[in-house]
């Protein structure tokens, strides 16, 4: 299994988020790319980069952010938020980026991500952002209705290879991943997972890592010292 440190970003900064709520935002960290380059000491390998404001009004001010966190550390980087179209898609890919996270527009726009993994392959990913079992979108803030584990399903139909799901509950809350949903959704598809929300400790790592879950993403837990980067890839078993 593989782990992802993460680095969102609001207004240029490095925040933290509690259940997806933005007026909870505060500053975790000083700069992102000394962040990232702390990352990559500890032995990452790809790091989890959301633009919040892209989720939430799909502005980009954080762009410049993403470009000068690859460029100058040489990480390989992951990047969601208010990506919508082709040309989004391709903009992103021009910053360096080596993974898109279509989230929203997956859900409006199911084509879009078809013709995506047409382009681009195993570039696409989709986030599967839920709260009560229902897709979420919008930053989280727009209920779609949808099940998360059929929303699942027809994107491995259209050949999404890697879905990063999200309970929303569980986010910034330290509490532990949702395991039951996500043995469902490992059930359910044979495209890679990667978890996210609540991994806060090692004994989540391990248990994700023996659930044959692919990735897992922390968070919250790294910035308040609970998960120690360079022992969750040991104990993850990343190479």
């Amino acid at each position: 299994m593989r782990i992802l440190p993460a680095i969102d970003l609001h207004d240029q900064m490095c925040v933290r988020l509690v259940k997806g709520d933005y007026a909870t935002a505060h500053k975790v960290a000083e700069d992102a790319v000394e962040t990232a380059r702390s990352f990559l000491d500890a032995g990452a390998q790809l790091i989890h980069m959301v633009d919040l404001d892209g989720a939430k009004d799909g502005t980009h001010p954080n762009y410049p952010v993403v470009r000068r966190v690859i460029e100058e550390t040489g990480a390989a980087v992951e990047l969601g938020g208010g990506i919508r179209t082709m040309e989004d898609v391709a903009r992103v890919l021009e910053l360096g980026v080596q993974r898109v996270i279509i989230g929203s527009a997956a859900v409006k726009n199911p084509l879009f991500v078809r013709e995506a993994c047409e382009k681009y392959g195993d570039r696409i990913a989709v986030g599967i952002d839920a709260r009560g079992g229902t897709v979420r979108t919008e930053g989280w803030l727009k209920d779609s209705g949808t099940d998360y584990i059929a929303f699942a399903r027809q994107m491995e139909r259209y050949g999404v290879k890697t879905i990063i799901f999200t309970d929303i509950d569980k986010d910034g809350m330290l509490s532990g991943p949702n395991f039951d949903q996500l043995q469902a959704l490992r059930d359910a598809v044979s495209c890679g997972i990667v978890a996210s929300g609540g991994v806060s400790t090692l004994e989540d790592i391990v248990r994700l890592r023996d659930m044959g879950i692919e990735e897992a993403i922390a968070g919250k837990a790294v910035y308040t010292g609970q998960l120690d980067v360079r022992r969750a890839i040991e104990l993850a078993g990343e190479v």
